[in-house]
């Protein structure tokens, strides 16, 4: 594969698609999947992901930012776009221009916002956003009565609402028990607004977590993040669903040498062999989004087998032990994330290792990592950072 320099990420396209199938069927008839892309699609890429979740019959996007959102418009999203958080008021024309939507989270953002776009003769679309538990931006419970008096505002064309469930992966049973207050607020805000002539009919609730355990109706959307990537969330056995990975995180080997008993590997000498030993370089490091933190903890998969890292990862390399695995030589494929013959490596395990989530690390895989489409076993594209450039 002659574009690929040396690391690279596979993005299955058709596992996209049959999550975003498996989702389908976890929500009632009305309600419509809002496909999260923000940070580009998790660092999957969000235009190709885009167009593949509008083959699959998904419409709307939710997005961090006026930039993410105006690259969706640009490449042909036709449906609601919206801005997950505050965006400066400045920018009320070009939010409108783009026909993205605004989260409006206080009385004092609104009012802002409001300004701003009748200076620019504009009508900025919004949503209002509820803090009803996440403890981040929105209304509070008292404040309600806020979020209702902005729709007296001009040039502001508020069509939905939501929030944001911030524990649905927790099952416990105060973990329930804080979810299904969560829901109860939202609910009770929509009734208030019901009753004061107030329709809001692009609101929404659920993200991945709260997709599988704590179905809601009457909905216009359910966000749909990291379930969409193949990426598991916590959940009763019987509300699993079967996922599919999207991305998988491959390189290959560069060099390959024998070393004797006591020889130091990589920066700081962290790691010495005990016994003659071979080493294989492999051209992936922390500046490729790999952590650091898996020096002398992690594995890779070579020709089916695990090999463990040895040594500090440095910023563009990592050493692994394959003196236990035959036949590795120069260009030997290396696989850091995914399936090789009868063994896997998932995100999920490395964000074990370090104590963290499984999704900041597809989101940090880095932007010099060549993304290369795949659908139904085929290279469709290739999107490469410095082609781009």
């Amino acid at each position: 594969m002659e574009f690929l320099r040396r690391t690279w990420a596979e993005i299955d396209l058709s596992a996209f698609h049959k999550n975003i199938e498996a989702v389908k069927s976890r929500l009632s008839k009305n309600t419509r999947i809002m496909a999260v892309l923000k940070a580009d699609a998790y660092g999957h890429g969000d235009r190709t992901l885009m167009k593949e979740a509008m083959e699959a019959g998904v419409t709307d996007f939710a997005v961090s930012n006026p930039e993410e959102g105006i690259a969706l418009r640009k490449a042909g999203a036709k449906g609601v776009i919206l801005l997950l958080g505050p965006t400066p008021w400045e920018w009320a024309e070009t939010i409108a221009r783009y026909q993205l939507t605004q989260t409006l989270p206080s009385l004092s953002y609104g009012n802002g916002l409001s300004q701003k776009a009748k200076e620019a003769g504009v009508t900025v679309r919004c949503h209002l956003k509820l803090d009803t538990g996440m403890g981040r931006i929105g209304f509070l419970p008292d404040d309600f009565s806020d979020a209702l008096s902005l729709f007296s505002l001009p040039n502001l064309e508020i069509t939905g609402v939501f929030s944001h469930l911030s524990s649905a992966d927790d099952l416990s049973k105060e973990g329930v028990a804080y979810t299904e207050e969560q829901i109860r607020l939202f609910y009770s805000f929509l009734d208030e607004a019901k009753k004061q002539g107030i329709s809001l009919p692009e609101s929404h609730l659920l993200n991945s977590a709260g997709i599988l355990s704590f179905p809601c109706e009457g909905l216009r959307f359910a966000r749909a993040g990291v379930i969409l990537y193949g990426l598991p969330v916590e959940t009763k056995p019987e509300n699993a669903l079967a996922l599919f990975p999207v991305m998988r995180l491959c390189s290959m080997v560069t060099m390959v040498k024998s070393v004797p008993a006591g020889s130091s590997i990589g920066y700081g000498r962290s790691y010495v062999t005990k016994e003659p030993a071979v080493i294989a370089t492999v051209p992936i490091g922390y500046a490729d989004g790999y952590p650091r933190g898996l020096g002398n903890r992690g594995e890779v998969l070579i020709r089916g087998k695990r090999a463990p890292i040895v040594g500090n990862i440095c910023m563009d390399q990592l050493m692994v032990d394959v003196t236990h695995i035959d036949g590795v030589t120069e260009g030997t494929p290396v696989t850091l994330v995914g399936k090789d013959k009868d063994e896997e490596i998932t995100f999920l395990e490395l964000a074990n290792l370090l104590g963290t989530i499984h999704y900041e690390l597809c989101c940090g895989v880095g932007k010099r990592v060549p993304r290369v489409y795949v659908k139904d076993q085929k290279i469709v594209s290739v999107s490469d950072y410095y082609e781009n450039e």
